[in-house]
């Protein structure tokens, strides 16, 4: 099995390497390409992971299209065969993972919203009885779906953690207007894709968008809705009050706190049997939201 970690391609200008994926320049456009690494803790590990890449992008390719009537995203073109003619000399290293996408001035703000409360939100609720400006009912327990979802926005750091962000400081940033659009959008988007994804057997815990400016027009952007972005939990092992069986990064993130590394030093190599099983959960992510089995060859 063939894994992608690094990318060139002649007459191509990179513009941006991010911790999975890779952006060029093409012409009007640009061309992003999904590896095959894996971050946790801030940190890129330097192992790779089977199919990661196809599987992510392919992932939000599914989304994108489910969610079009909700928000217009940033896809220019997804199929290989219909890239411009110098971009089909790279079959091997694009074919799956890549899109074409429309330039946009992305706007540096996560949107994450999150429909149960769990991960740092559940820290900073037990000390505070809030999720960033939400003031939440006071016998919320861990794992708990919230009455509504909530929006709680972070600023997009380059290096390090992201930081939070208020709603008000947010919209003194990036103006009320967009901010609030980008709110309802987020939201919206997420109830529609939960809803989706609960018949068929999953629930998704949170999640994270982004989104850019094109003539004046807000645009989905990035990755939508993968395990990258978002916790997927099993509907039928939920339960109220416990950790969630899940399939997405949590399972390596769990790994590592369990092993001895530090956190304040250069990542190790994964195991053989960590990465394996972490590649059949983004496997199994596929499957169960896109609804057919993966082919290795797409």
């Amino acid at each position: 099995m063939k894994t992608i970690g690094s990318i060139e391609i002649k007459g191509l200008k990179k513009i941006k390497t991010g911790k999975v994926r890779e952006v060029f320049e093409t012409g009007e456009n640009l061309l992003i390409v999904t590896t095959d690494r894996i971050s946790a803790f801030d940190y890129v590990l330097p192992s790779l992971i089977p199919y990661k890449g196809i599987l992510l992008n392919q992932i939000s390719l599914f989304w994108f299209n489910y969610l079009n009537n909700k928000a217009e995203n940033h896809i220019v073109e997804s199929d290989f065969d219909r890239f411009p003619g110098e971009l089909r000399n790279y079959e091997e290293i694009l074919k799956g993972r890549s899109v074409i996408v429309k330039k946009l001035d992305i706007l540096p703000v996560e949107c994450i919203v999150r429909g149960y409360i769990t991960g740092s939100a559940w820290n900073e609720y037990q000390n505070t009885g809030k999720v960033g400006d939400e003031v939440l009912p006071a016998d919320l327990q861990f794992c708990a779906k919230f009455p509504e979802p909530i929006f709680t926005p972070t600023t997009k750091e380059s290096e390090g953690h992201d930081m939070p962000l208020g709603f008000k400081e947010a919209a003194d940033r990036f103006g009320k207007e967009t901010m609030e659009l980008i709110r309802n959008k987020s939201i919206d988007i997420y109830k529609s894709a939960s809803d989706y994804a609960i018949n068929r057997g999953i629930i998704i815990a949170d999640t994270k968008f982004e989104f850019g400016l094109l003539n004046g027009n807000i645009i989905l952007a990035d990755e939508v809705l993968t395990p990258d972005s978002s916790r997927f939990w099993f509907k039928d092992d939920y339960k109220v009050g416990k950790s969630q069986k899940s399939f997405d990064k949590q399972f390596l993130r769990d790994y590592l706190l369990s092993s001895s590394w530090d956190r304040n030093s250069v990542p190790p190599e994964l195991p053989e049997e960590i990465i394996l099983k972490t590649s059949e959960r983004y496997i199994t992510a596929y499957e169960n939201l896109v609804g057919k089995k993966f082919n290795i060859n797409q």
